[in-house]
């Protein structure tokens, strides 16, 4: 019989499985067939840096990155007395991240035509020229100005 080899890398998966395998059959491993049995070695404490547990004891919920903390200081920055419902912040939160893709992916593949492996500021300039209409491409490329001009001083 001939055996099929597969072309493609293991994923990240079916490594931890081959892994955990060869430990279980290694001497002195964690398996049923490894180790000496008895006694075991006393654990060292975990590092204080990571904390899996809450005061409680129960897990604490994953962190969900957004963008409601930048757009809340935008929004009292133009209209101070102004709030924002929640249902609102999510639908700024995912037009931010639509708006961001589209730059990203445009200046992505004006990147490869330019046959560069760097992203400049040349090209995050014209993706915004390309994408954004008239008016809101030119203030959205002052602003743009004005933060590089600022992060390079």
């Amino acid at each position: 019989r001939q055996e099929t080899v597969d072309t493609h890398p293991p994923t990240l998966y079916q490594t931890k499985q081959s892994f955990n395998k060869q430990r279980q059959t290694m001497p002195g491993g964690k398996g049923k067939s490894g180790g000496k049995g008895g006694k075991r070695a006393a654990k060292a404490p975990k590092s204080a840096g990571k904390k899996a547990a809450g005061k409680d004891g129960k897990r604490r919920r994953r962190r969900t990155e957004s963008w409601s903390i930048y757009i809340f200081k935008v929004l009292k920055q133009v209209h101070s007395e102004t709030g924002i419902s929640t249902k609102a912040m999510q639908i700024m939160n995912s037009f931010i991240n639509d708006i961001f893709d589209r730059l990203a992916t445009e200046a992505a593949s004006l990147s490869r035509i330019n046959k560069t492996k760097t992203l400049t500021s040349r090209e995050i300039q014209t993706a915004v020229r390309l994408l954004l209409p008239g008016e809101l491409a030119k203030h959205a490329m002052s602003e743009g100005m004005k933060a590089v001009s600022k992060f390079s001083s």
